[in-house]
C-alpha cells in the first residue's frame, strides 16, 4: 500500500484498501485526462511537503493501531486524534497516560499543512474531501487551545539531525593527530553510521566510567565478513534497550571519506590503550587516559558548527541524521530499526532530513 518512493510521489503511489466512488464515466480516454489533470494540479514543491506529512499520519496510526480501513477515507474522529498526537507535548506529570508512546510535537501551522496534504491524499486516490469547513473549525479551536497550553512550557526544539555534509564539515576542521581530536571524530563517525545513542559513546563525567556498562577497547572487535569487506564490531555492555546482562552489537563497515573504521583506526593508533581503557578515551598532557565526557563532546563539536554558521546539534541528532541517510538510500525500514536497535517502528517519528530524498 505504502511502496518505498520519495516524498514526491506518495501522494499517487500510497493507496487505501477501500474503492473510492467512481468519478468520471469508465472511457479510458477520459479516466486518462483525469489522471493526468490531478497529478498536474500541485507543484513539485507541495507535493514533498504534502509527502512529509502523509508519512506522519501514517507513522501515527501505526503508533496507535489504526486499520487501514480506517485510514482511507479518514474519519472526522481520527483526523482530529491525530492532530492532537501532532501538536501535543506532553508533561512529565502525564507521563503515567502517555505510556511508551513517542511524541515529537510540531507547529499548529504546520498541523494544518498536514491536514492539507491528507486532504489532497483523499481527493488524488478519487475520495471527497475527509472534513467540512465546520469539522476544521472544530479541530482549529482545539489546537488554538493547546498552542496557549504549550506556550508556556515548551522549553526546547525538536532535536535536529546531523547531515553528511554536517559530518563531512566537522572532520575537515579536526586535527586527526590530537588525541582529543581524534577521540571526537572516532564518537561522531560511530554515532553516525552505527545509529549510536551518544551516552553509548560518553560518559557523563570522568568517574562515572564504568566497564561493566561502558564500551571498552576489548569491546571494539575488527574482522572481514565472508564477502572479504572489513566491518567493526562494537560490543555494548549495556545499553537502553537490553536486558541486564544482555550484550548489543553495533556494526560499522567501511564507508568513503567518513569512514568510521578509519576513524576508529586512527584514535587507535593516536590513543593507544589497554583493553580495559575507555574505547572513546583521549589522553591529556600528563598521559592520562580519559574517557569523553557527553557535554565536553558536545560543546566542542557544537563550537566548531557555530564557527562554520551551521548551527547547534544535539547527541541524539548524530543517531537521527544517520537512521534519515539510510533511509534516503532505500534500506528497507526493518532494517534501520535492528540497525539502530529500536524496538518498533515509531522510531519514524524522529526522521527528518532525508524524508524529501
Amino acid at each position: 500500500l505504502r511502496p518505498a518512493v520519495p516524498a514526491d510521489q506518495r501522494l499517487f503511489a500510497w493507496k487505501g484498501v477501500n474503492t473510492p466512488p467512481v468519478n468520471t464515466i469508465t472511457h479510458p480516454l477520459i479516466q486518462h485526462f483525469a489522471d493526468i489533470a490531478s497529478r498536474a494540479s500541485l507543484d513539485d514543491s507541495t507535493l514533498i511537503g504534502y509527502g512529509s506529512g502523509l508519512r506522519k499520519f501514517h507513522l501515527f496510526c501505526d503508533i496507535f493501531s489504526i486499520p487501514e480501513s480506517e485510514r482511507l477515507p479518514a474519519s472526522f474522529e481520527l483526523l482530529h486524534s491525530f492532530c492532537l498526537w501532532a501538536v501535543a507535548e506532553p508533561s512529565p506529570a502525564e507521563a503515567l497516560i502517555t505510556g511508551d508512546i513517542p511524541f515529537e510535537p510540531i507547529s499548529v501551522r504546520s498541523a494544518n499543512k498536514y491536514l492539507d496534504a491528507i486532504r489532497a491524499w483523499h481527493i488524488a486516490q478519487g475520495w471527497p474531501a475527509p472534513l467540512t469547513e465546520e469539522r476544521r473549525s472544530q479541530i482549529a479551536w482545539t489546537l488554538r487551545g493547546l498552542e496557549k497550553i504549550q506556550m508556556h512550557k515548551r522549553s526546547r526544539p525538536p532535536r535536529p539531525p546531523v547531515t553528511l555534509h554536517m559530518l563531512a564539515a566537522l572532520k575537515s576542521s579536526l586535527d586527526l593527530s590530537d588525541p582529543f581530536e581524534a577521540c571526537i571524530w572516532a564518537i561522531a563517525s560511530s554515532a553516525f553510521w552505527g545509529l549510536m545513542r551518544f551516552g553509548e559513546a560518553t560518559v557523563q563525567s570522568r568517574g562515572k566510567f564504568d566497564p561493566k556498562t561502558h564500551l571498552t577497547r576489548a569491546n571494539a572487535l575488527f574482522g572481514r565478513d565472508l564477502d572479504g569487506r572489513d566491518y567493526a564490531r562494537l560490543d555494548l555492555p549495556a545499553a537502553k534497550t537490553a536486558k541486564p546482562g544482555e550484550i548489543q552489537h553495533i556494526f560499522l563497515v567501511k564507508q568513503n571519506t567518513l569512514c568510521p573504521l578509519d576513524a576508529l583506526q586512527n584514535l587507535a593508533s593516536v590513543v593507544p590503550a589497554l583493553a580495559q581503557v575507555p574505547l572513546f578515551s583521549w589522553r591529556d598532557r600528563q598521559g592520562n587516559h580519559r574517557p569523553m565526557v557527553r557535554d565536553t563532546a558536545l560543546a566542542f563539536i557544537n563550537g566548531r558548527f557555530t564557527g562554520m554558521g551551521i548551527g547547534t546539534t544535539f547527541g541524539h541528532s548524530f543517531r537521527i541524521g544517520g537512521a534519515s541517510f539510510y533511509l534516503s538510500q532505500k534500506v528497507d525500514l526493518e532494517v534501520v530499526r535492528i540497525m539502530g536497535r529500536w524496538r518498533s517502528l515509531a522510531y519514524q517519528v524522529y526522521i527528518r532530513a532525508f524524508e524529501q530524498v
